[in-house]
């Protein structure tokens, strides 16, 4: 049975009897619960459908009315990005993601929010008082329908233009379970393959084609409408063929959204807009880079 989400912790999930070539560790602290998942053989990449590489998963409650760029989440979301953003070099962050479809608006509105520096520097950035600052460019590429352009092919012009070091890829995830819409973080050093989530997975975004490090930041805000009946209508000692029967029939292709996305989508943006600034200009607070941006 195909079930479809973006999340390595829940592809674990489904696989968890079979722990080889598979590491997890767990913590809480800061308001959230952190897991890391390390995907180290080409069996269990396989086995999971996940490259090969770190994955850690962030959740957390639903996030209130009163949240701000202050909010300690941030600080900690941050951090964790910092982890796997090489230390030097300049970094393209890209907002995957199409701005006019509320479901798939995290990456441009995450992307909105961060700061871009590259332009900054030189005797501006003296007088500024911001001449610590890394060299970061921001860009929403939009999607293929928009512009008839892949986006991997518009993330090689620039940084073959730019020399960028690292690109931090935001997107919208898919997820199997509704609990986790708006409430849970995974970052990666895999990239990511841009659609993939509902189903029009398009070109790979990593190391391989884009030739930097890609370091792929989401929040899922869906879940594809068979593989949630099968998780309300079967548990696991239910047939297998069953569940294929609902995963092929009139569910199929259908996309669940909670009805309040739109309010999910815009805290989620400004929790990891504001989470890269802090992973990429730890010389700075998070109320001093919210006022920046």
């Amino acid at each position: 049975m195909s079930v479809r989400t973006d999340l390595a912790l829940e592809a674990q999930e489904l696989d968890k009897e079979n722990m080889s070539g598979v590491s997890i560790s767990r913590r809480s602290g800061k308001g959230m619960s952190v897991t890391t998942l390390r995907v180290a053989t080409e069996e269990a990449a396989r086995r999971l459908c996940k490259d090969i590489g770190t994955y850690i998963t962030c959740e957390f409650k639903a996030l209130t009315d009163d949240f701000t760029a202050a909010d300690s989440r941030v600080c900690a979301v941050g951090e964790l990005i910092a982890q796997l953003v090489p230390k030097d070099g300049g970094v393209l962050v890209a907002g995957i993601g199409n701005g006019d479809i509320t479901a798939d608006a995290l990456g441009p509105m995450a992307a909105s929010k961060v700061l871009a520096t590259r332009h900054i520097a030189g005797e501006t950035a003296r007088t500024l008082g911001l001449s610590d600052l890394r060299s970061v460019c921001v860009l929403s590429p939009g999607v293929l329908g928009q512009t008839g352009l892949e986006v991997s092919e518009l993330l090689r012009g620039v940084i073959r233009s730019t020399r960028i070091g690292c690109v931090i890829a935001v997107d919208a995830l898919a997820s199997r379970r509704l609990s986790r819409l708006g409430c849970t973080v995974q970052i990666s050093d895999t990239g990511i393959a841009p659609g993939s989530g509902i189903g029009n997975r398009r070109a790979t975004l990593s190391e391989k084609t884009l030739g930097v490090p890609v370091i792929a930041v989401g929040v899922p805000t869906v879940v594809d409408a068979a593989t949630l009946a099968c998780d309300l209508l079967f548990d696991e000692s239910e047939s297998e063929r069953a569940r294929r029967t609902v995963m092929s029939g009139a569910y199929a292709g259908m996309i669940v959204t909670p009805r309040e996305i739109d309010l999910l989508t815009k805290r989620a943006s400004l929790l990891i807009g504001m989470a890269i600034n802090v992973a990429l200009q730890p010389g700075l607070s998070p109320d001093e880079l919210f006022a920046l941006v």
